[in-house]
């Protein structure tokens, strides 16, 4: 079997970097107190794609900081139900929600979809800024250099969060019945909405991002999609005299550290070769997990799409 990482049957008991801030419960149970408490002040616009048997919006609500979040909704023009269970999708790091026609298949199926554009990114949701220190490279170290409860990602995890909410309050769609997938960073934010909302009843997220930072820092493997810590790194802390309290700073916004928080099904997809999101950060995340889970290893794939794990996705969340 193809080896990058540690074998296999390490990967299995591997439980992470154990960096772990004290009052991580406590973190997150105050943002979401605090998104709870938001007037997301919710807009439906009719989109200008539309298709046979579907409806199709732009959605925008307010977050966190005040930004509007941009959504596309797509819901079944006849749903088979009353109420219709529901999927939420999230993109890839630096990206946006891309087209409609990815999810006509969920629609037609019966099922309200929405693809979250995620903000400071690549769609249409709003960044409002106010982050102390660089903003010049990525969003994992946006906000690192201030107060700890404005992290980019924090906002972002809460983001995901609060849609999962807005989507289960919708009259048409079944509470209960509510999903959510992505890959790399959308892998990573179906593990963030799991965690915050654990109304969620299934996530199958891909080879996710945003797990176990001090590993990928130890492998040497911050070239690529974690190349913005080798950047801060040697921009602000070249001599990594406060390398513990950034990693520890970091632990709020990891994911090993809230997988614990799931309740729903998991079924988590990893190539055993993926040089950009390590199979052992994956595992960290997954084997923190305390729900009903389930991970698929593919041993000759990269950080890169598998069919058969999206051929697999759509059975898993047809099951809602």
């Amino acid at each position: 079997m193809p080896v990058l990482d540690m074998p296999l049957e390490e990967l299995r008991k591997y439980m992470g970097s154990e960096i772990c801030p004290a009052d991580i419960d406590e973190y997150w149970d105050n943002a979401l107190k605090e998104m709870k408490s938001l007037n997301p002040k919710i807009e439906l616009i009719p989109s200008e794609f539309q298709w046979p048997g579907v409806k199709c919006y732009d959605m925008y609500f307010t977050g966190v900081k005040g930004a509007r979040i941009y959504a596309k909704l797509l819901k079944p023009e006849n749903p088979p139900e009353d109420k219709n269970p529901a999927v939420i999708k999230f993109h890839g790091y630096y990206g946006s929600s891309g087209g409609w026609n990815e999810f006509l298949g969920f629609a037609q199926a019966g099922y309200t979809v929405a693809a979250l554009d995620t903000r400071g990114q690549g769609g249409k949701s709003e960044d409002t800024g106010g982050f102390k220190g660089t903003t010049i490279k990525g969003n994992i170290v946006r906000g690192l250099d201030g107060d700890k409860h404005n992290l980019m990602f924090r906002h972002i995890y809460l983001d995901c969060a609060q849609l999962a909410g807005i989507i289960m309050e919708m009259d048409d769609v079944d509470e209960t019945r509510v999903g959510c997938y992505g890959n790399s960073q959308g892998g990573a934010l179906a593990i963030a909405c799991a965690a915050l909302e654990p109304r969620i009843k299934r996530a199958a997220p891909l080879h996710p991002f945003l797990c176990d930072y001090k590993r990928v820092w130890d492998m040497d493997l911050n070239v690529a999609a974690y190349d913005e810590l080798r950047y801060y790194f040697k921009a602000f802390d070249p001599e990594h005299k406060r390398e513990n309290e950034i990693f520890l700073k970091l632990g709020y916004i990891d994911l090993v550290n809230i997988a614990k928080r799931i309740k729903g099904r998991i079924m988590c997809g990893i190539g055993l070769l993926d040089d950009i999101c390590p199979p052992s950060t994956v595992f960290a995340a997954y084997n923190n997990m305390e729900c009903d889970k389930q991970i698929k290893v593919y041993p000759d794939f990269k950080h890169e799409g598998i069919p058969f794990f999206m051929d697999e996705t759509y059975r898993f969340l047809l099951g809602l």
